[in-house]
């Protein structure tokens, strides 16, 4: 699904706009992942019969979202471990 179709058939109502905007802020979501939980949002209505889809929908998609993902795009929150090769000698 592009762009054109997801605003055709992923249109949020008001509720579901400012639980989306209070996400992006704190999760901060790329524009690639606000779509990607939109559409996911749009599966989870359509399960559950509904033409719109709405704020439970959304914070459903919302929790599907991986937990190791959270805050990595700060990068005070990645902790890298090198492993250096034990050299011995000969």
């Amino acid at each position: 699904m592009r762009v054109g179709e997801i605003r055709q058939f992923c249109k949020v109502g008001e509720e579901g706009q400012r639980l989306m905007r209070s996400a992006m802020t704190q999760l901060n979501l790329s524009a690639r992942a606000y779509h990607r939980i939109l559409k996911l949002a749009r599966t989870i209505a359509d399960l559950a019969g509904s033409e719109e889809i709405q704020s439970v929908h959304l914070a459903e998609a919302l929790q599907y979202r991986p937990k190791l993902m959270i805050g990595y795009n700060d990068p005070s929150n990645l902790k890298v471990r090198l492993r250096t090769p034990k050299i011995t000698s000969w």
